[in-house]
């Protein structure tokens, strides 16, 4: 049992549970090839894949943890699990963008961004976040430069974890503001209120989880600054490991699990072509969302506010164009207030039976 007392030569302050991480590792496994089925069975590797190399991401870390329990003096096993475990919830916000953006695409004319530009804008931003990371770390772990260039690193690990705060909640703000949106406009889709739940959901897990990250790290940065501490005197965040095993393994495990649980595909099309009507219960194929700016002007205008002032965003919004027939490509179906789905027209999508489940 842990008692919060130092362990003579375990870089990780305490002795490391060896019966916690092959829980984690196995758990992590299965719901990792869990993930990997379900891009086959719903062919989403595009919209889901990033979730399988997370699952591949946490599998190895939690066994080089297992490993670090009986080396916990070793530096580079040591290193290693934390690169693996650290690495892969980043990865886990780049594979919520890309849901975010499918989730938009179903609802085009109500979207406040270019769904397809979700992805690249706050991959973007994230990057930014990254490299400061990086920076900071490179210069705070250099002893040999001067100590106010070390400073210098605490301070942009410090902001860039500050940062990673603000993109979690931006990215929270525009699926608030799309939903609003929606029911401003009378849309009460089940699949789309679904999708957006489980999104709310893991986005939750993933803001507590950086809340802890930076937490830890304040807590960590006296490390640096005070010469012969008594590590017995550190924050409990650091001398107890339940703290990493509840705001870390425990969240991340979970949010796993719940796309595994809820998998997107449950609830959105397979296509990006397919989205809903104005009535909110009408699934129409069209044209698909399509922006002829240059790619770096995606990255600097993601809301594309220059055509919105010139009056151009009108000639992309496709919903609004005339239809012949069903639609523009004969394919036309209903869903009832459950999200079942009623065929009226020529053409059907085949719907996986597990998609109408709330």
């Amino acid at each position: 049992m842990e008692n919060g007392k130092y362990v003579d030569g375990s870089i990780y302050i305490y002795a490391p549970n060896k019966g916690a991480p092959v829980f984690f590792a196995i758990f992590f496994a299965i719901s990792c090839l869990l993930h990997t089925y379900q891009c086959f069975h719903y062919r989403s590797w595009r919209l889901t894949g990033l979730y399988v190399f997370c699952g591949v991401l946490f599998t190895a870390g939690y066994i080089t943890r297992e490993i670090g329990a009986f080396l916990y003096g070793n530096v580079d096993i040591y290193i290693t699990t934390v690169v693996l475990v650290y690495a892969a919830p980043p990865v886990f916000e780049l594979a919520n963008y890309m849901v975010l953006g499918r989730i938009l695409y179903y609802v085009p004319h109500l979207s406040p961004i270019h769904p397809g530009r979700v992805l690249t804008t706050f991959a973007a931003i994230s990057s930014i976040v990254e490299a400061l990371n990086a920076n900071g770390a490179s210069y705070s772990a250099n002893t040999n430069l001067p100590q106010s260039k070390q400073n210098l690193g605490h301070v942009l690990i410090k902001v860039s974890l500050l940062m990673q705060l603000v993109v979690v909640t931006l990215f929270l703000l525009l699926a608030i503001v799309f939903q609003r949106r929606t029911i401003r406009a009378g849309i009460r889709n089940a699949r789309l209120s679904n999708a957006l739940t489980t999104l709310y959901c893991s986005e939750a897990l993933l803001l507590t989880r950086t809340v802890y990250r930076v937490v830890e790290y304040f807590s960590i940065d006296q490390l640096h600054y005070a010469d012969g501490i008594d590590p017995n005197t550190l924050s409990p965040i650091l001398r107890y490991e339940w703290f990493f095993y509840v705001f870390e393994a425990s969240l991340m495990l979970c949010n796993t699990w719940l796309i595994n649980i809820r998998h997107p595909r449950r609830f959105l099309p397979e296509s990006t072509k397919i989205y809903l009507d104005r009535d909110g219960v009408t699934e129409i194929t069209g044209p698909g969302y399509r922006d002829d700016r240059n790619f770096v002007m995606t990255l600097i205008d993601p809301f594309d506010l220059i055509s919105l002032i010139r009056g151009r965003d009108k000639e992309t919004a496709f919903w609004n164009q005339p239809q012949t027939g069903s639609n523009m490509n004969g394919h036309h179906m209903q869903l009832d207030d459950q999200g079942e789905i009623s065929h009226s027209d020529r053409r059907s999508r085949k719907m996986d039976p597990e998609a109408n489940a709330v």
